[in-house]
C-alpha cells in the first residue's frame, strides 16, 4: 500500500482479451496484427488488446463497451488496441475455443491474470476490474471484522484508512473507489468489502447502498483505542470521493480573526459551506472545545472555524454566536444558536444536494442499481468472494453442441444448465461441484454441465428458459427436471433416489423388508418415508394411476407396488382396505394405511406429498414455503431454543385428537432461525417473553392472535382459546397489512415462481419432480417443433451477459429468505 515501488505510471501493463469478432463499426480502435502487437510491447508501456478472429459471429455489444473504456483507460496510461488474428500467425490467444471468452492481463510480455469476459459486462466493470487487478497490493479486500480490525491496528499511528463497501464487484461504485485508490493509494490504505454483514457490524443502519468510511488512524497512538470513523454521506462517485478525501485532509478547526466575508478555505472550493463559532477571550477554552466537537460532527460536510471576536476589526451582531457562509461571494448569515444540534441541523438543511454527474463526456451509462435486488447482490458478492477458489471442474463433463446428444444418450446423466454471466448460476456451480466431490467413485451417474451463454441453441432445444436448471436423463425415459432447493444436500437426495419408481415388490417377505427399510437401507437417510401401494391383480386402473404417480415422484420419495395373489395378507396385517397406501415412517418406526378407492394419479401425488410433511414441524426459512402452500392459518410456537416438553405434549395431543386440522401447527426456534425475532417484532412493538404461541392468519384477514401469557399451556386451555379465536371472541394483537410485498421487477417475484411451479407440478401430478412429457430431448421431431418451445434468437443468451440491467432477469431464487411470515 504505502510503498512507492508499485507506481502505475511507471509499470507497463498489457491487458489482453480474446473473443470471436463479428465485423462491426469499431474504427476508433487501432488495429494491429498479432505479431505486430507483441513486437510493440515495451517495459513502461501499458496496453489493452482485444484479439479478434475475422468472419466469425461475436458479441459486438462488448466491443461498444470496450470502445467507451478507451478514453478513461488512456487517462490512466493504458492504451487500447484491436488485434486481428490471421491463420498465418500462430498465437495461443487466437483460435483456441476455451480461450475465446477469457481476458488476459499482462505486464510487458508477462501474463498477470486471466478473467472470464463475462465479468466485464460494461465499461464500469472493465475499468473497475482492470484497476482492481493493478492495485491488488494497494486495495485490501476483507470479508471478516477480524481482518478489518487487524489492518486498523497495524496502521494506528502510521496512516489513515479509506474503507468502502460496494454491493457488487464491477458496479459504478466499485469503479469510483478504484479510481480514487489509483490517485490516493500511496497516501491512504484502501480497504474494500462486499460483505453486508461486515458493514452492519460497524454500526451502519442503512446498508442498502454503497458506503465509504474514513478511519482516522494516524493520530491514534494507543493500540487499545479505536480509530475515529467518518461516514461519507454522498453517493459513491469519483468526484464525491475526491471531495470527501480532500475535506478529510483539511484542518479540523481553524482559528481566524478577520471578516468572515473575506475568509476562504478549501471547503468553499469543494462546494462545502463554512461555519464560524464566535468566541471571546473569557470563554475561549470552552468555545474551542465546542468548535472541535462541531468540527467532528460536520467533518466532510462543512468547514468549521473559531472566530475571535476580540480581535475583529469589523463589528458583528452582539447576540450572534454562529456565522454561516454558504459559498464564495454570498452574504454571510449571523445566527443565534445555543445548541450544538441546532448548528448541525442548520448546516445539513442548507447544504446543496445537487447530484454531480461525472464522465458526461465519456457517455458512460452504468447499470440501474435500483433494479438490482439486495438478495441477488449478496449472491454476486458470494461468487466474487469465492473467485479464487479452484473448483475441480474435471469431475464433471463439459458439454457442447457437438457432444450433448451423444453423451446423454450413452449413459444415465445429470446435466446442469447454467449461464456463466449469472451470479446464481455460478454460485450453484460450486454446489454442483461439491456434489461431484461427494459422489466421486461411488455413483454410476454421469455429472455433466453446459454453459448456455456459449451454447444457447442446445439449451433452447432442451426447453431451458431460466437458470440454473438440473435435468436427469435416463435411457428409455423422459428427462426429469429437478425443482428442489439449490443446494448440495437436496440435489444429492434427488440423485440418490433416482431408482425407477414404483419398485415392483414380488413377495410378502420382500414387502416387509421394504416397509422396515431393510430393502433400501442406504437410502433411508434421503427418504424417511417409504410408500407401498397395495392392489389386487384385477385393479388395473388403480395400479396405472399409482404407477403414474410414482414416476412423477421419482427422486423425491421411494414408492413401491405390490399386486400379488396373496396381497390380502398385507391388507389384513395393516388393516387396509384395497386399494390402499401403506406409509412406512422410519423415524417413528410405524406404518399407516390410507384408502385409495377412486383416487386419481394427481390425488395420489398430493396424498403422498402431504404424508411427507411433519405433523408438528420446526419452521425454517427453507421449509416455510411448503407449509404456506397448505393455505391454512399457522399455529406457531416461538421458542428460544429447544421446545418445552410440556408444550410439545399439549400440541401433539391436540393434533392427535384432530382439534387443529384447520390449522398448520408448527414451532420456530429463534436460536437456529433468528429471523423469527424480526417476525415477532412485527407482531409486537417489543420482543415479548418466550415461549409464545400465536395464530397467524396470513391468507385471509392477516389477523395475529397471541395465547394469553398468564395462562398455563395445557390441552384444555389451548383448545378453549382456539375455539374463542374461531368464534371471533378474541381480539387480534395486530393485523398484518393487506398490501403485498412486491419485488422491484416481475422477475424478482420468487414466491410467485415457487407457487407457479407447485401449481404446475400439481397439475402434472408431480410436486417437485417434473416429468417432461412435452419435451423428448432425443426425439428428432422435438427439434422441429418450434411451437412447443419458447425460442430465443440464436445469439440472445450469448449477448445478454453484457447487459447488466438484465443480469438477474432469468435467475431462480436460492429461496434462502421468505418475507411472508
Amino acid at each position: 500500500m504505502m510503498s512507492s515501488s508499485f507506481n502505475i505510471f511507471r509499470v507497463g501493463i498489457s491487458f489482453v482479451m480474446v473473443c470471436i469478432f463479428y465485423k462491426s463499426s469499431v474504427d476508433c480502435l487501432p488495429e494491429l496484427s498479432s505479431q505486430k502487437y507483441f513486437s510493440t510491447l515495451q517495459s513502461g508501456k501499458a496496453s489493452l488488446a482485444y484479439f479478434c478472429q475475422a468472419d466469425s459471429p461475436s458479441t459486438s455489444v462488448f466491443l461498444e463497451e470496450l470502445k467507451k473504456a478507451v478514453k478513461p483507460l488512456q487517462d490512466y496510461g493504458i492504451s487500447v488496441a484491436k488485434v486481428n488474428c490471421v491463420k498465418e500467425e500462430a498465437s495461443r490467444y487466437c483460435g483456441k475455443e476455451k480461450d475465446l471468452m477469457k481476458a488476459y492481463l499482462f505486464r510487458g510480455n508477462i501474463l498477470l491474470r486471466e478473467f472470464p469476459t463475462d465479468t466485464l459486462f460494461d465499461v464500469n466493470a472493465i475499468i473497475a476490474h482492470v484497476l482492481f487487478a493493478l492495485l491488488f497490493n494497494e486495495v485490501k479486500y476483507v470479508t471478516t471484522l477480524e481482518r478489518l480490525q487487524n489492518i486498523e491496528d497495524s496502521l494506528k499511528g502510521k496512516a489513515n484508512i479509506a474503507f468502502a463497501y460496494v454491493r457488487a464487484i464491477g458496479t459504478p461504485e466499485h469503479r469510483a473507489v478504484m479510481e480514487a485508490a489509483f490517485v490516493y493509494g500511496t497516501t491512504y490504505q484502501f480497504v474494500l468489502t462486499t460483505e453486508i454483514a461486515l458493514l452492519g457490524s460497524i454500526g451502519t443502519e442503512d446498508i442498502e447502498y454503497a458506503h465509504l468510511y474514513f478511519f482516522h488512524c494516524k493520530p491514534v497512538l494507543d493500540l487499545t483505542q479505536q480509530c475515529r470513523r467518518t461516514l461519507m454521506e454522498q453517493p459513491l462517485t469519483t468526484l464525491n470521493i475526491y471531495r470527501f478525501i480532500k475535506s478529510m485532509e483539511a484542518p479540523l478547526l481553524t482559528e481566524v480573526a478577520e471578516d468572515p466575508q473575506q475568509v476562504s478555505t478549501v471547503h468553499l472550493q469543494l462546494g462545502l459551506p463554512l461555519v464560524f463559532i464566535v468566541s471571546q477571550q473569557a470563554t475561549y477554552e470552552a468555545d474551542r472545545r465546542t468548535a472541535e466537537w462541531i468540527g467532528w460532527r460536520l467533518l466532510g460536510k462543512a468547514g468549521v472555524l473559531l472566530l475571535l471576536r476580540d480581535s475583529l476589526e469589523v463589528d458583528i451582531p452582539q447576540q450572534a454566536n454562529v456565522v454561516f457562509k454558504r459559498e464564495e461571494g454570498m452574504p454571510v448569515e449571523y445566527l443565534v444558536l445555543h445548541d450544538i444540534d441546532l448548528v448541525i441541523s442548520h448546516v445539513e438543511n442548507n447544504m446543496y444536494t445537487e447530484e454531480v454527474r461525472e464522465d458526461e463526456d465519456d457517455d458512460i451509462e452504468g447499470p440501474d442499481m435500483d433494479t438490482l435486488g439486495i438478495q441477488d447482490d449478496e449472491v454476486a458478492e458470494t461468487v466474487y468472494r469465492d473467485r479464487k477458489r479452484q473448483l475441480p471442474l474435471e469431475l464433471t463433463v463439459e458439454l457442447t453442441e457437438e457432444t450433448f446428444n451423444a453423451t446423454v444418450m450413452a449413459s444415465d446423466s445429470i446435466v446442469l444448465f447454467y449461464a456463466g454471466w449469472q451470479a446464481v448460476s455460478m454460485a450453484f456451480l460450486q454446489s454442483y461441484i461439491d456434489l461431484a466431490i461427494k459422489l466421486k467413485g461411488t455413483s454410476t451417474m454421469l455429472l455433466a454441465r453446459i454453459n448456455c451463454a456459449d451454447w444457447s441453441d442446445v439449451c433452447t432445444k432442451q426447453n431451458v428458459t431460466e437458470f440454473p436448471v438440473v435435468k436427469m436423463y435416463k435411457e428409455g425415459e423422459n428427462p426429469v427436471s429437478y425443482a428442489g432447493m439449490l443446494g448440495t444436500e437436496d440435489l444429492l437426495k434427488f440423485i440418490q433416489l433416482r431408482i425407477s419408481c414404483p419398485v415392483n415388490i414380488t413377495s410378502v417377505q420382500e414387502a416387509e423388508q421394504y416397509l422396515s427399510g431393510e430393502l433400501y437401507k442406504d437410502l433411508i437417510s434421503y427418504s424417511s418415508v417409504s410408500v407401498l401401494g397395495l392392489f389386487s391383480p384385477t385393479m388395473t386402473t388403480a395400479k396405472e394411476d399409482f404407477t403414474e404417480a410414482g414416476k412423477y415422484l421419482k427422486g423425491c420419495v421411494i414408492t413401491g407396488i405390490y399386486s400379488e395373489e396373496d396381497v390380502l395378507i398385507l391388507s389384513n396385517r395393516y388393516t387396509a382396505t384395497l386399494p390402499a397406501l401403506l406409509l412406512a415412517r422410519h423415524k417413528e418406526d410405524k406404518v399407516e394405511s390410507l384408502p385409495l378407492a377412486n383416487t386419481h394419479a394427481q390425488d395420489i401425488v398430493q396424498m403422498i406429498t402431504n404424508s411427507l410433511l411433519e405433523t408438528f414441524p420446526e419452521i425454517t426459512v427453507e421449509n416455510l414455503p411448503t407449509y404456506l402452500r397448505l393455505q391454512k392459518p399457522l399455529l406457531v410456537l416461538f421458542s428460544d431454543g429447544s421446545i418445552n416438553p410440556q408444550y410439545k405434549k399439549a400440541m401433539l395431543t391436540l393434533i392427535k385428537e384432530k382439534h387443529v386440522d384447520s390449522l398448520t401447527p408448527c414451532w420456530l426456534n429463534l436460536k437456529t432461525t433468528p429471523v423469527g425475532r424480526g417476525v415477532l417484532q412485527t407482531y409486537f412493538d417489543v420482543l415479548p417473553p418466550l415461549p409464545l404461541l400465536v395464530v397467524v392468519n396470513l391468507h385471509s384477514g392477516g389477523q395475529v392472535f397471541a395465547f394469553p401469557s398468564d395462562q398455563a399451556v395445557t390441552e384444555q386451555n389451548l383448545l378453549l382459546w382456539l375455539k374463542k379465536v374461531e368464534a371471533g371472541l378474541e381480539s387480534p394483537i395486530t393485523i398484518l397489512p393487506a398490501q403485498e410485498w412486491k419485488p422491484p421487477l416481475p422477475a424478482y417475484n420468487f414466491l410467485r415462481m415457487m407457487d407457479a411451479a407447485a401449481s404446475q407440478h400439481s397439475s402434472r401430478k408431480g410436486p417437485e419432480c417434473v416429468k417432461e412429457t412435452d419435451v423428448q430431448e432425443n426425439d428428432k421431431e422435438q427439434h422441429e417443433d418450434k411451437s412447443a418451445i419458447k425460442k430465443e434468437p440464436t445469439e440472445t443468451l450469448r449477448i445478454k451477459h453484457w447487459n447488466r440491467s438484465n443480469v438477474f432477469k432469468a435467475e431462480k431464487s436460492f429461496r434462502h429468505d421468505n418475507k411472508e411470515l
